[in-house]
C-alpha cells in the first residue's frame, strides 16, 4: 500500500506543479496563453488561461491531497484518526472518480470542445482522473475493518 501511496503523492505532486506553474504565467503545453487554454482548460471560447488566483486555488487543493495518501500510509505523523484519513480519502477518490467519468459524457464533450483538449481529456485527464480517485479508494477501503 505504501507504494500506491507514494505513486499517487508523486503523481498529484506534479499536478500540482503544473497548476503552480499556469498560476505564474506558464504556457506550456501551448506556445502562447490562447494555445495553452485550448490545451488545458477547453470550454467553448476559451481564449486564455484562468486567473492566477483560480490556478493556485486548484494547486492548493491538489497540494493537500497530495499529503492524503502520505498521512493514510502512516509516512509522516498526523492528529488525525486512521478512520478520518480513510473516509476523507474515499471522498478525494469519488471526486477524482466524478471527474474521470464526467469527461467521457456527451455534456462535457459539448461544454469543452476545444482542441486540443478535448483529445487529450479523453485520452489523458480522464483515465488519468479515474486512476486517481480508484488509487485513493482502494488505499481508503483498504484501511476500512474487514
Amino acid at each position: 500500500m505504501t507504494v500506491l501511496a507514494l505513486v499517487l503523492s508523486l503523481v498529484l505532486l506534479l499536478i500540482t506543479t503544473l497548476h503552480v506553474y499556469w498560476g505564474i504565467g506558464g504556457i506550456w503545453p501551448g506556445t502562447d496563453a490562447k494555445s495553452c487554454a485550448h490545451a488545458v482548460v477547453g470550454f467553448r471560447g476559451v481564449d486564455e488561461m484562468p486567473s492566477p488566483v483560480a490556478s493556485f486555488a486548484v494547486a492548493a487543493c491538489l497540494a493537500l491531497a497530495t499529503l492524503w495518501p502520505l498521512a493514510l500510509e502512516g509516512v509522516f505523523a498526523t492528529p488525525f484518526p486512521k478512520e478520518g484519513l480513510a473516509a476523507t480519502a474515499l471522498l478525494i477518490g469519488l471526486v477524482f472518480l466524478g471527474r474521470g467519468i464526467t469527461g467521457f459524457t456527451p455534456w462535457w464533450r459539448r461544454l469543452t470542445p476545444e482542441q486540443p483538449f478535448a483529445r487529450l481529456d479523453q485520452r489523458l485527464y480522464s483515465p488519468l482522473c479515474l486512476s486517481i480517485g480508484l488509487g485513493f479508494a482502494f488505499l481508503a477501503i483498504s484501511e476500512f475493518p474487514a
